[in-house]
């Protein structure tokens, strides 16, 4: 065999040439883009104090990119084709590429000052600590005077609790919130079933109670067709006394696949696998700990928060919470609700609603007695009492003020 001599390398060199140049030419028209990555922590370290004032107004506006923390190994090569020619976008071309290409609880809203704010809130709440009752509705709250009896049954129940309403702004409201539900109507936006926004609302009443008041301990959110079934003393004890988030997490239910595909087949992944998401009741009370986790996620949430491509399988509401807090926190859950509500014979959605003939002490009694689903089917020998019920006909407020006091507030 030859050993090859220069005058052949050279040869050969000369006669791939084209070919490198063939190829390196058809590579420069192939647009590059780095990835850039988005480091959000959730949740946040617990020794982050906050540093707004609580009580100012939060309606302005903060950057939205220079909120988040933007890493990078090497420079960014973002660009673009027109016309088959690659070309360099100008610094504005570039934020609105980058802004477009946010998820859209990511792009700057209203929001974005009060959730700023709430995640930086410290975790361990002040003394003494209450109890934030979170009211979401679209109309007049039509049990108010019952609330307002239970808010009210001594001189020193006001040092155990905080009241806030999210009022749909879209609705009209021709009797207005009075008494102890007087200006306390949060900064508010539009909810629709079948979609995020009752899920959006919850995250923003959280926000706000976490932000308004250091001494809110354990979060709860009420429907406007909730009522009370113990006295404020005893909730307050209850809620206080466990430590844990109640909130329903349910497994292997039997319309976890078409809830989970409800934005699509892939839609949820890589965040949330189908064995990881979770089914449970809209209605929950969590701990400081876990409502600052909330108002700090934006991984899961850009996954829940993306609109549905089938609505008769879209529940966010009841999907969100227990799928977050069951992959990051169950261990500090009871996956149990403490609202009793009736499914029995119920397939539109919707569960049992009482009226007003219904209402007397043995059904106040039969509420108290039963016992909430717990998620995985063994209670550890728990117990927990009901503290809520729901859904009533407006029209039970006459017969439900009739046994406030001597059936609803007697322990």
């Amino acid at each position: 065999m030859l050993s090859p001599n220069p005058l052949s390398l050279l040869c050969a060199l000369l006669l791939c040439l084209p070919l490198a140049i063939f190829f390196t030419t058809d590579t420069t028209h192939t647009a590059t883009t780095t990835p850039i990555m988005f480091h959000i922590p959730m949740p946040l370290p617990r020794n982050i104090s906050i540093q707004e004032n609580p009580n100012k107004n939060l309606t302005s506006l903060s950057p939205l990119l220079s909120s988040l923390n933007i890493q990078d190994d090497k420079p960014h090569k973002v660009t673009t084709r027109v016309k088959g020619r690659p070309i360099k976008p100008n610094q504005k071309q570039l934020s609105t590429l980058l802004l477009s290409s946010l998820p859209s609880p990511l792009r700057q809203n209203p929001d974005d000052a009060l959730f700023k704010a709430a995640m930086r809130v410290k975790s361990k709440p002040t003394r003494p600590k209450k109890v934030a009752f979170m009211f979401l509705t679209t109309k007049p709250l039509p049990f108010a005077p019952l609330w307002e009896s239970y808010f009210n049954q001594t001189p020193t129940s006001k040092n155990l609790f905080n009241i806030y309403v999210h009022a749909d702004p879209s609705f009209s409201y021709h009797a207005p919130f009075s008494g102890v539900f007087s200006n306390r109507v949060i900064s508010s936006q539009s909810t629709r079933r079948f979609s995020p926004t009752l899920s959006a609302a919850a995250r923003r009443l959280l926000a706000h109670a976490l932000v308004d008041d250091m001494s809110n301990s354990v979060f709860v959110l009420i429907s406007p067709s909730c009522i009370p079934l113990h006295s404020l003393k005893f909730t307050y004890h209850v809620l206080l006394r466990q430590g844990k988030s109640f909130v329903e997490i349910l497994a292997n239910e039997e319309t976890a696949y078409d809830r989970w595909a409800a934005r699509g087949p892939h839609a949820m992944l890589p965040e949330v696998r189908l064995e990881e998401f979770r089914v449970g009741s809209q209605f929950w009370a969590l701990t400081r700990r876990h409502a600052r986790l909330v108002v700090s996620d934006r991984v899961l949430w850009s996954k829940f928060d993306a609109p549905c491509v089938r609505f008769d399988s879209c529940y966010p509401e009841e999907n969100y919470f227990p799928t977050l807090l069951s992959m990051w926190d169950p261990q500090g859950c009871v996956p149990a609700t403490l609202t009793h509500v009736n499914w029995t014979g119920r397939v539109d959605g919707h569960p049992r609603t009482y009226e007003a003939w219904e209402v007397g002490p043995e059904l106040i009694r039969r509420m108290r007695e039963d016992r909430p689903r717990y998620g995985d089917g063994n209670s550890d020998g728990r117990s927990d009492p009901f503290l809520f019920a729901r859904k009533f006909a407006p029209d039970a407020l006459q017969p439900l003020m009739r046994i406030a006091n001597g059936v609803i507030f007697r322990d």
